[in-house]
C-alpha cells in the first residue's frame, strides 16, 4: 500500500503545510468517509459542516481559508486540482493495452495503423482508416471508411465513427459515443417526410473529450466542427453543422440544434436546450434545465426557459412561489372596495390560481 508524508505531498501541489508535515498520509477519501491517515480537500462552503467534522489527517483548502478544523491544512490555489493529483499517486497501475490487433477484429487492408496501435476484439476498421500512434480502439468498436484517427486517442469499447471524419490528438471518446451519424434534416413533400442527404462530416481537435451515449451528427454540408479542448459529457445531442468554440463545456442531457455557434469557453449545463442557428457568446453561461432561442452576447450568464438574465429568473421563480398568497390577497382586497367598485370587474374566482 503507497504511503506518503503529508509534506511530501504538499510539495508535489504547491501547498503549505499548517500541521505536522511527517503526518503519514496512506489514501484518499471523501470529506464524509474519510478515516485517520487519510487525506481530502475542501472547496465548495456548501460542505463547511462536513469539513469542519472530518476525520481526515489533513486537508487541502483554499489559500485564504480561515478558522479552526480538526486536522492538518494543506493550502493551495486550486484544493480540486491538488486532490486530483495526489488521488493520481493512490491510483491503481493503468489497465496495459498492448500495441496489436486482436484475432477478433476486422482490419481492412487499406487501412493504416501507427506504432502502438491496439486494436480491441470485434472492433472493424474500414477501408482508408488511418489510426495515429498509440491510439486505443476498444472491443466493438467502428470507424468508418476513410477517418482519421489523431495520435495518443482513447476509443472506450462500443465507440461508432463514421465515415471521413476527422479526430485530433489525445481525443477521448467514451463507450457508446457516436461520432458522424446523419443530420436530422428532411423536407415534407408529397405527403411525406423525405429526407435530405448528409454529405458533410464531422471534426474533433486535439483534446477533445465525448461522454458515454453522446452523438454528434454530421453536416448536411461542410462539418460539425468541435474544437480544441471541449469537453463534452453523456447524453449530449450535438446536431449537424454545429461550431463549438475552444475549451468549451457542455453537462449532460444538452441538445444543440442545427447550425448553432458557440464560442470559446462556453459552458451549458445540465439539460439545456439550444434553437437553432444562434451564436452564444465567449464566456457566457447558460444555466441547468434553460432554453434559448435568441442570440447570447459574451460574458452573459441566463436562466430559465425562456432563458433571462440569471438573477432577473431568480427573482421571477421567487414571485412565482408567491402566487398563491398574491392571489388570496387580491381577493380580500376585492372583497373590502367591493364587486365593481370604481368601474372595475372583479375577477374570476370560478378556479383556483
Amino acid at each position: 500500500m503507497a504511503s506518503f508524508l503529508l509534506g511530501e505531498l504538499a510539495d508535489l501541489v504547491d501547498g503549505e503545510v499548517h500541521g505536522e508535515r511527517k503526518t503519514a498520509i496512506r489514501g484518499v477519501a471523501s470529506l464524509e468517509s474519510a478515516e485517520e491517515g487519510e487525506i481530502s480537500f475542501y472547496a465548495n462552503p456548501r460542505y463547511e459542516k462536513a469539513a469542519r467534522q472530518t476525520k481526515a489527517s489533513a486537508l487541502l483548502v483554499k489559500r485564504d481559508l480561515s478558522g479552526d478544523f480538526p486536522c492538518a491544512l494543506v493550502r493551495v490555489e486550486s484544493p480540486s486540482l491538488a486532490f486530483s493529483k495526489v488521488v493520481a499517486l493512490f491510483a491503481p497501475p493503468p489497465i496495459p493495452y498492448p500495441p496489436g490487433v486482436h484475432p477478433t477484429a476486422v482490419v481492412a487492408p487499406e487501412a493504416w495503423l501507427g506504432p502502438g496501435v491496439h486494436v480491441g476484439p470485434q472492433a472493424v476498421l474500414e477501408a482508408g482508416v488511418h489510426a495515429g500512434a498509440g491510439t486505443i480502439i476498444g472491443a466493438g468498436c467502428f470507424i468508418g471508411a476513410e477517418t482519421v484517427l489523431g495520435e495518443q486517442c482513447f476509443l472506450h469499447p462500443r465507440v461508432v465513427v463514421r465515415e471521413r471524419c476527422r479526430i485530433g490528438k489525445r481525443v477521448i471518446l467514451h463507450c457508446g459515443a457516436v461520432i458522424g451519424s446523419d443530420g436530422f434534416g428532411y423536407e415534407f413533400s408529397g405527403g411525406r417526410h423525405r429526407k435530405i442527404p448528409q454529405i458533410g462530416t464531422v471534426q474533433l481537435d486535439d483534446d477533445v473529450e465525448v461522454g458515454a451515449n453522446a452523438t454528434i451528427d454530421r453536416g448536411r454540408f461542410g462539418k460539425t466542427w468541435i474544437q480544441e479542448g471541449c469537453k463534452i459529457d453523456n447524453l449530449v445531442q450535438v446536431a449537424h453543422n454545429v461550431v463549438l468554440g475552444p475549451h468549451c463545456l457542455i453537462v449532460a442531457q444538452t441538445g444543440i440544434s442545427g447550425s448553432t455557434t458557440l464560442g470559446s469557453r462556453v459552458t451549458l449545463a445540465g439539460q439545456v436546450g439550444l434553437a437553432g442557428h444562434l451564436h452564444i457568446g465567449d464566456g457566457a453561461v447558460i444555466t441547468a434545465q434553460s432554453g434559448i432561442t435568441k442570440d447570447v452576447p459574451p460574458g452573459a450568464v441566463l436562466s430559465g426557459r425562456h432563458g433571462r438574465p440569471a438573477n432577473d429568473a431568480l427573482r421571477l421563480e421567487a414571485l412565482y412561489l408567491r402566487l398563491p398568497e398574491i392571489w388570496h390577497r387580491l381577493r380580500e382586497l376585492e372583497k373590502r372596495i367591493g364587486t365593481g367598485a370604481d368601474g372595475f370587474e372583479p375577477l374570476s374566482h370560478s378556479g383556483r390560481p
